[in-house]
């Protein structure tokens, strides 16, 4: 038991500094209650940890709370991390060549030191166990008063606390060990719970209303972006020229987009999903029929190509490759490639063009922390530029830097898929739909990356660009006003537009298609009766 009480003094004292920061920041002004409820706090985990002071139990136990709190204070700490089931979500789904920015020489250090060492002290130590019942009756000794202590506190201050809770939700969201195993554990109940999700059809009715009016296939190339905050596009006002390539092919900026999520594994199968963010879950995901499903019940080919950490489902009835695996020197080491990858093969997809299709290139965009390996030497604009994924290492300007070096060649490579587009305008009616999957966090308020629960996320995770580009002739066959578009492009938007708006430029017609979410359906002229006739005789 003694052992128990010491290990979890430990923890609240070793692992728990950005949780008993937050904790004294947002009750400065009732000092008692902080004292009531750091006691609270302490009792709770002297209790929680010697329910497990048990022969054969206590020592692996002790290790495991021990371990799982060191390793979680790192990223909380350095970066201001969330350890909830979606951050478990993200954790589980990514690559080793994304993971192995992570593990860092100080990240090593601060283990060993903080976990390893100490776990080595908790198997050396000699316990001596009490027979059964003594046992039992020691530990209910321990745990009942701590409860109880616990609850007084609580009950003590409650109006306190619940007042603070109301204005800070992220209060007890950084306790650790106990918010990490307990999100590891909804993550693992809901992951078994997915294995018997039976996916139902819809949109089964989709059909394309007209023929291109011009004759030509359309093409739609969606750019699904990573980690791209509107915050630093010069599109939208800020004021280093990260967009210079994008701006002189005159596309519409959405400036008021918000995303669905603040991680790839909840925003990009949501946005490819019918639910809007309100409605939106995991399982709703898994169990509906998506985007990519609608337009080929519609007889429209789709096609990914990924860059980034796969399509979380998205992809899986579709025609996929994944380019990191061809491995190619001319973009790729250690497992990752730069984005321009994407554009290698691009011209050669176009040529061979026969209908109607769509293309998704998954970008790796601005994935943190190494932003500095998402662009070559040539757009290393902005310097000093951050050279290593340990914020802590560089200044906070040089974070920016880097990140704005990602943001300026995320520019460069939409920019040549415009191109290629206008290169094959001969055989195609082309568009280009640019959607950043999530923002990004660069030390304001003390938060890095990405990944906070929605409810109390920054404007910086949640802000996310949507950008358009029309060909002429795709604008006249459509029918759409791209006046009328840029008008149109101060109002608030969301991923909730992506579905339908998909639907609208690939003239999809299904019931599941909602015009009033569609971001060109207010600029689009009737459809000609003619070539609607037409192509239905």
């Amino acid at each position: 038991m003694t052992l128990s009480v010491l290990t979890a003094i430990y923890i609240l004292v070793v692992a728990n500094h950005t949780f008993w920061t937050r904790a004294f920041d947002y009750l400065s002004s009732a000092p008692v209650a902080f004292a009531a409820f750091v006691i609270g706090i302490a009792t709770l985990t002297i209790a929680a940890l010697t329910t497990f002071s048990v022969k054969y139990l206590t020592k692996p136990a002790l290790i495991f709370f021990l371990m799982v709190a060191v390793v979680s204070s790192w990223f909380t700490d350095q970066f201001g991390v969330i350890i909830d089931k979606e951050m478990i979500r993200n954790a589980a789904v990514t690559t080793q060549a994304e993971s192995a920015h992570l593990i860092t020489p100080s990240f090593l250090l601060h283990i060993l030191l903080a976990g390893v060492l100490p776990s080595l002290f908790i198997i050396w130590v000699r316990v001596v166990h009490k027979p059964f019942l003594k046992k039992f009756v020691w530990n209910m000794a321990v745990i009942v008063p701590c409860l109880g202590i616990t609850i007084a506190a609580g009950l003590g201050f409650s109006q306190t606390y619940a007042s603070v809770g109301r204005l800070h939700k992220d209060l007890m969201l950084t306790l650790n060990p106990f918010v990490p195993i307990g999100s590891a554990a909804r993550f693992a109940f809901a992951s078994e719970d997915d294995r018997y999700i039976v996916r139902r059809p819809l949109g089964t009715d989709a059909h394309q209303r007209t023929a291109s009016a011009n004759g030509k296939p359309r093409v739609t190339i969606i750019v699904a972006g990573e980690t791209g905050r509107a915050q630093n596009f010069s599109l939208g006002g800020y004021p280093r020229e990260t967009n210079p390539e994008m701006k002189a092919r005159g596309v519409v900026y959405f400036k008021n987009a918000t995303s669905c999520g603040t991680s790839t594994a909840v925003s990009l199968p949501c946005m490819y999903s019918v639910y809007p963010r309100a409605d939106y879950t995991h399982r709703k995901g898994l169990e509906t029929d998506n985007l990519t499903d609608i337009l080929g019940h519609a007889k429209v080919d789709v096609e990914w190509w990924d860059n980034d950490t796969g399509s979380y489902g998205v992809a899986n009835r579709i025609p996929y490759r994944f380019l990191p695996d061809a491995a190619d020197p001319r973009f790729c080491t250690d497992g990752e490639c730069l984005d321009t990858v994407l554009l290698d093969k691009l011209g050669d997809w176009l040529s061979n063009v026969k209908s109607d299709s769509v293309l998704v290139l998954h970008q790796l965009g601005s994935h943190g922390p190494a932003y500095y390996r998402r662009y070559p030497d040539d757009f290393r604009r902005f310097t000093p530029d951050c050279r290593t994924p340990e914020f802590g290492a560089c200044k906070p300007e040089e974070v920016v830097n880097a990140y704005d070096n990602t943001i300026l060649f995320t520019d460069h490579v939409v920019a040549k898929v415009i191109d290629n587009l206008k290169k094959h305008q001969d055989n195609i009616s082309a568009s280009m739909l640019y959607v950043s999957d999530h923002g990004e966090s660069l030390g304001e308020n003390g938060l890095y990356l990405h990944g906070a629960p929605y409810i109390i996320a920054p404007a910086e995770q949640t802000r996310a660009p949507i950008i358009v580009w029309l060909s002429p002739d795709f604008s006249a066959a459509s029918g759409i006003d791209t006046a009328c578009l840029a008008a149109s492009a101060s109002n608030p938007v969301s991923h909730d537009n992506f579905f339908h708006s998909v639907l609208g430029l690939m003239d999809v017609e299904t019931s599941v298609y909602d015009a009033k979410l569609d971001l060109f359906s207010a600029c689009r002229k009737a459809p000609d009766k003619a070539v609607q006739a037409s192509f239905k005789g």
